[in-house]
C-alpha cells in the first residue's frame, strides 16, 4: 500500500471504517485501490474482472470490517489482501475450463536449474508474464510466490492434489523462464 496508508494508525483507521467513517472509506480506498489492483491482477488477466471482483471486494471489506482483528502492524493489510485473494479464486472457479494438468514439461528437475534471474527485468514486464500465464499455472504460482501458501494450502483450496500444485507450480516456472530468455534475445 503506498505512503497514504502508512501514516495512518492501523488500529485508528480499522475503529474509524467500523463507524462507517466516509472520510475514512474514501481514504483507505485510495490508499489501498492500486495494491488491490496489482494483487487482483496477478490472478486475473482481464481488466474488466478485475474491476468487478475490486468492486465486490470494497463492498466486502466495508461490510465486514467490524470482523476484523488487529494482529499487529500489517494485519489489516493481510486482512483486505486475503479477502481479494479469496474472490479471485473463486472468480476462477466460476470458469468450467481452468487448466491445471498439462504434460509439457513432464520431469521436475531442480529449483535452481529453473532459476530466470530476474533482477534486470522491470516490474511491468515480470507481471505481464505472470499475467499470461494460464490460469492453473497462475493461479498456484501466486498462491506459492506471493501469498506463501504450501503446496498443501494450494491443494485444499483449489480442490486438487498436492503433486498437482508442485507440478503446476513448476511448469509456470518453466514458461515464465522461457518466456524471459525471449524478452531477453528480443531486447539485447
Amino acid at each position: 500500500m503506498n505512503t497514504t496508508y502508512s501514516s495512518y494508525n492501523e488500529i485508528d483507521l480499522a475503529n474509524r471504517l467500523k463507524k462507517q467513517d466516509r472520510s475514512a472509506m474514501r481514504d483507505f480506498y485510495s490508499s489501498t485501490v492500486g495494491y488491490l489492483t496489482g494483487v487482483c491482477s496477478r490472478y486475473i488477466p482481464d481488466n474488466d474482472v478485475v474491476k468487478d471482483i475490486l468492486q465486490e471486494a470494497y463492498i466486502k471489506i466495508f461490510k465486514s470490517i467490524d470482523k476484523f482483528q488487529y494482529r499487529g502492524a500489517g494485519s489489516l493489510k493481510a486482512w483486505v489482501t486475503r479477502i481479494v485473494v479469496n474472490d479471485c479464486l473463486k472468480s476462477l472457479k466460476k470458469k468450467k475450463n481452468v487448466q491445471l494438468i498439462d504434460n509439457k514439461y513432464p520431469d521436475i528437475p531442480d529449483e535452481e536449474d529453473t532459476d530466470p534471474g530476474i533482477g534486470d527485468l522491470p516490474m511491468n514486464v515480470i507481471l505481464d508474464m505472470i499475467r499470461s500465464l494460464p490460469d492453473g499455472y497462475r493461479t498456484v504460482f501466486n498462491l506459492f510466490v506471493f501469498e506463501n501458501k504450501s503446496h498443501k494450502e494450494i491443494a485444499s483450496l483449489l480442490g486438487i492434489k498436492e503433486n498437482s500444485s508442485a507440478s503446476q507450480y513448476f511448469r509456470a516456472r518453466m514458461m515464465l523462464v522461457e518466456k524471459i530468455e525471449k524478452y531477453r534475445k528480443e531486447h539485447r
